[in-house]
């Protein structure tokens, strides 16, 4: 019996279109004797509607242009027991149900325990992090403090509130930590928003477009040294797939440039992926053991990509943590567990398998409503 996934992708945030990107990706790819995929797609205006790939998205093959179809019918999810219905907004007729959730919003109200809290709370297996894991993994301040308390080596930071005052802080900065710095907004992903600033003119702006996506900003110092990155896969113990690493890869960006939101997704020139890295096997060890490490102080759960630099002495710095990772034709999450033996179709049985066992685990917990007296 083949089970019924719902696939959500889109979103409010600014990585709607790499969204529909990776919703595109697992659609295809999910072995069709084992799963019957539904898109439920999010649009702009947080309107849900559902369908398949070709019903609801426009575009598909032109990441500049991809859309959700504008006149895409209105749905709603509900719970019912054990499985999820969707229903058609005006209506409430049923439209399709789905046992298994794969949630691939990325960015905002998707990649930080929002949707998983919903999902949760609807009480459906959900693939990927729960609610906790997902929300570490988005708040940059909050991941790397957990960091620096497990004794793991990430980059010097702080965190800047006011635009007006943190212009002020420049010249500290740059005498402490000397340039480029990067400026980032604290909780969002796909480098969006995203600076790298190499002179004292660069940092007004810079913060002004971070604080466009959110509240607090994230000042950083840049690490000298090879961008790597390791896919982790598996469920904390006890499971039947307790974590384990991929092989590293490697992201060479453009010369003078950085792995922007652009080189990620629009241009395929702005960045070579280098999978597996040209590294020896100690080096290779480490990346791996470490990945490890950050994949459970952060608590993640099911997958996550774990990004770090190498440095010409051999030390390792952790850049972070990417709990819903890309999954578009070049992400390199599912490209690195190609390489390691799993397929992209074998990979995400994997992943709804994880999401069944703590389902499964989830259920096996007593709960306040189940307590005696």
């Amino acid at each position: 019996m083949t089970v019924n996934i719902g696939i959500i992708c889109g979103g409010r945030s600014g990585e709607h279109e790499v969204s529909l990107q990776s919703a595109l990706g697992i659609y295809h790819a999910l072995d069709r004797s084992r799963f019957n995929p539904l898109l439920l797609a999010i649009g702009p205006d947080g309107i849900w509607h559902a369908g398949t790939a070709e019903a609801l998205i426009e575009h598909p093959a032109d990441p500049a242009r991809i859309r959700l179809r504008q006149n895409a019918e209105a749905v709603l999810l509900r719970n019912d027991g054990d499985e999820g219905v969707v229903v058609r907004q005006d209506t409430n007729d049923e439209v399709a149900r789905v046992s298994v959730v794969f949630p691939i919003v990325h960015g905002t109200d998707g990649e930080d325990g929002a949707l998983q809290g919903m999902l949760r709370i609807l009480g459906l297996p959900t693939v990927g992090s729960g609610v906790l894991g997902s929300a570490i993994g988005m708040d940059k301040p909050v991941m790397k403090r957990l960091l620096k308390d497990a004794g793991l080596p990430t980059a010097r930071w702080t965190v800047i509130r006011e635009p007006e005052n943190g212009a002020a802080r420049f010249a500290e900065l740059e005498q402490v930590w000397g340039l480029p710095l990067f400026v980032k907004p604290a909780a969002l992903g796909s480098s969006v928003g995203i600076s790298r600033v190499a002179q004292q003119a660069e940092f007004a702006p810079a913060l002004e477009e971070a604080f466009r996506y959110d509240r607090r900003v994230i000042v950083e110092e840049a690490i000298a040294g090879r961008e790597i990155e390791c896919s982790v896969l598996g469920n904390p113990v006890p499971s039947r797939w307790p974590p384990r690493a991929s092989v590293p890869g490697e992201i060479v960006p453009k010369p003078g440039g950085f792995y922007s939101y652009a080189a990620k997704y629009l241009d395929p020139e702005g960045a070579a992926l280098v999978a597996p890295a040209e590294l020896d096997a100690e080096t290779m060890g480490r990346v791996q053991e470490l990945a490890l490490a950050v994949f459970d102080t952060l608590e993640a759960e099911g997958m996550a990509r774990v990004d770090l630099f190498l440095r010409a002495d051999g030390g390792l710095v952790v850049n972070e943590i990417n709990t819903l990772p890309g999954f578009t034709p070049i992400s390199m999450y599912p490209r690195l567990w190609e390489l390691s033996g799993l397929s992209y179709s074998e990979l995400l049985s994997r992943l709804v398998d994880l999401a069944l066992e703590r389902y499964d685990q989830l259920k096996g917990l007593q709960r306040w409503f189940d307590l005696p007296g």
